[in-house]
């Protein structure tokens, strides 16, 4: 499995405060992210799409500008060098324009998909939050 990374920004007319929810808990995220979102007592969130579970964990986090999602192998419960996503948040104090800097190291190869998939994604987002 060769990891790729990829990176793309987004505006959002929405605050980093309005926003962040939707990046970093089970239930904003399972609004546009996921089919479902939950959290363990361990603090694991496992996202289902198409039925499938994956695990994470939260390795990283500062309120309303970065979290960062490692991605754990579903009976192993400990976190390995493998996937990984990372949303990050900045402001324009001039136009009140928040950007959203996407960063995802998978699996997936193909640019042009990871560019689709995420700009649907994000498309999901600013329906959820009115931006």
């Amino acid at each position: 499995m060769n990891n790729q990374i990829y990176t793309a920004e987004f505006e959002l007319r929405a605050s980093p405060k309005m926003l962040f929810p939707y990046l970093s808990s089970p239930a904003g995220l399972a609004q546009w992210f996921a089919d479902d979102v939950t959290i363990d007592d361990q603090k694991v969130f496992n996202f289902v799409w198409d039925d499938t579970p994956h695990y994470a964990k939260i390795t990283a986090l500062r309120a309303n500008k970065y979290v960062k999602f490692e991605f754990i192998p579903p009976n192993a419960r400990v976190l390995t060098d493998t996937a990984f996503l990372e949303f990050r948040l900045d402001q324009n104090e001039l136009t009140q324009s928040s950007f959203l800097k996407v960063t995802d190291f998978s699996d997936l190869e193909n640019e042009e998909d990871l560019r689709e998939l995420w700009s649907q994604l994000v498309g999901s987002l600013r329906e959820a939050v009115g931006g």
